[in-house]
């Protein structure tokens, strides 16, 4: 199968922030394939240089050392075939949501009735058909986050990077958010790379799940999820054997000693 992303010997360190100071190494020689179709979740504690690759991932950075590709050509600067999707949904509020899912395509340049046609079938689908003509300030965290996915998706990328886009939500939310974003990537045949510090979400929603090590972050471990209805996370979430794997992610990140998973 077509890999769509790969990180190829990758490290990545910052110069220090004043003189007289040291550097920071974010992450060391990280090497990951991301096929075609296929969702991988990254965890680790925090500070280990998750949000570095997908920086990376998008373009937004370039590493020190070793080379990023996407769909085969390296990743030099910002680039189409990525999107992204971040907790904070980061609508205009000037611009009406219908207005919002466009941007992205006006950025592309596509014409205007075909751009409109795209962002209402989407907002429909993503149960903000009556919203279209609001305001971000108007509509609750849920809906914001479904509007962004709504964007993110107008775009029409080959990899989504997905930094842990729900964590802002309420739990019930969250997961219908969750099932939304699922089904999307699962009908339209979607790439994804996502970051995530909820151990349950990613074995919900990934095909395999990437534990990395404290700064400077390598990646240690890769589980595989081999469990059906990846498309229905809600499902999922229910499987008997959804114990064992939580059970030895917590193993590998050595929950209650000390780390902690958020940023």
């Amino acid at each position: 199968m077509a890999i769509r992303l790969q990180f190829e010997r990758v490290t990545k360190s910052f110069p220090p922030q004043r003189r007289g100071g040291e550097g920071v190494t974010a992450i060391v020689d990280v090497d990951v394939r991301v096929a075609d179709r296929e969702v991988v979740a990254l965890i680790g504690p925090s500070g280990c240089g998750k949000s570095t690759l997908l920086n990376l991932a998008s373009g937004l950075d370039r590493p020190s050392r070793g080379r990023v590709y996407v769909d085969g050509s390296e990743v030099t600067g910002p680039n189409s075939h990525v999107a992204f999707m971040l907790q904070r949904d980061l609508l205009l509020p000037w611009r009406s949501i219908l207005d919002n899912v466009t941007f992205g395509q006006e950025i592309q340049h596509v014409e205007r009735e075909r751009r409109r046609e795209i962002a209402l079938k989407l907002l429909a689908k993503y149960h903000l058909g009556d919203f279209v003509d609001h305001y971000p300030h108007q509509l609750s965290g849920g809906m914001r986050q479904r509007a962004a996915l709504a964007r993110t998706m107008a775009m029409n990328p080959d990899v989504l990077l997905l930094d842990e886009p729900f964590s802002a939500l309420d739990a019930q939310t969250k997961m219908v958010l969750q099932q939304d974003l699922a089904r999307t990537l699962w009908e339209e045949k979607k790439t994804a790379f996502l970051i995530t510090h909820d151990l349950l979400e990613a074995i919900a929603l990934a095909d395999r799940v990437l534990v990395m090590s404290r700064r400077p972050g390598r990646i240690v471990r890769e589980i595989a999820v081999d469990l059906p209805e990846r498309n229905n996370p809600m499902v999922r979430r229910q499987r008997p054997e959804i114990g064992k794997l939580m059970a030895e992610l917590m193993s590998l990140l050595d929950i209650g000693q000390g780390d902690r998973l958020d940023g």
